[in-house]
């Protein structure tokens, strides 16, 4: 048991630190948003509080659930507050997507403007190739307080390079190996969102072709980087 604490203050620490990261990069307002991740080796997950300002959030305020979703209790002492309002989501995309080990939603403002358009976000820029070896898709519009928008996530991901969505009408949920991972897809989705944007205004962005994206994802995935 006591190695299970441990993960869970370390899994805490973690998400409670990684929520700063959204305010940071102006992925969020208010309270809306949050970021989660997978207790490793067991069937618990970590998730924001909903409804807590950004600036009260402590690791002990993280509420520890489990995979569907309900507060878990045990020895971790869990806080007097129900969890995000989108944990139902968060959860089903850890039963049915064993690989992911984070996920995070925002409504950032230019990712949820083409999320609001239901269009994907076409792949024109090398960082997207890297990044999400592709187009950012568009899941299909579902409303919050079940899992639909988990099997929405889990549906349009789960044959997908990318490891974000948008939620056709919501917003951008995004997926990683860990929690930190998830985060930076949010904030890499948000930058490619916001700049082909731009680059529409200017005039009609220049695709990428096929071959070059899946040359310019494996060598950024498997050879970029220390």
């Amino acid at each position: 048991m006591s190695n299970l604490l441990e993960r869970i203050a370390r899994v805490r620490r973690e998400v409670c630190e990684l929520h700063a990261e959204l305010t940071r990069y102006e992925l969020v307002v208010w309270t809306a948003g949050n970021v989660s991740a997978r207790v490793p080796g067991h069937d618990l997950m970590v998730i924001k509080p909903s409804g807590i300002s950004y600036a009260d959030l402590t690791p002990e305020s993280m509420v520890v659930t489990d995979l569907h979703g309900s507060p878990a209790d045990g020895e971790w002492g869990n806080p007097p507050f129900s969890p995000s309002s989108d944990t139902a989501a968060h959860a089903y995309v850890y039963r049915h997507m064993p690989e992911v080990g984070g996920v995070v939603h925002t409504h950032s403002t230019y990712a949820t403007a083409w999320a609001a358009r239901g269009e994907a976000i076409p792949c024109v820029l090398t960082m997207m190739s890297d990044e999400f070896g592709g187009s950012i898709p568009v899941g299909p519009f579902a409303l919050i307080g079940d899992d639909s928008i988990g099997q929405g996530i889990v549906e349009t991901l789960r044959n997908s390079t990318s490891p974000a969505v948008l939620m056709q009408n919501h917003g951008p949920f995004t997926i990683g190996k860990d929690a930190r991972s998830a985060v930076k897809a949010a904030v890499m989705c948000e930058e490619v969102a916001r700049t082909v944007h731009i680059s529409r205004q200017l005039g009609e962005p220049l695709p990428i072709d096929q071959a070059s994206i899946e040359s310019l994802y494996a060598r950024y995935q498997n050879v970029y980087g220390q």
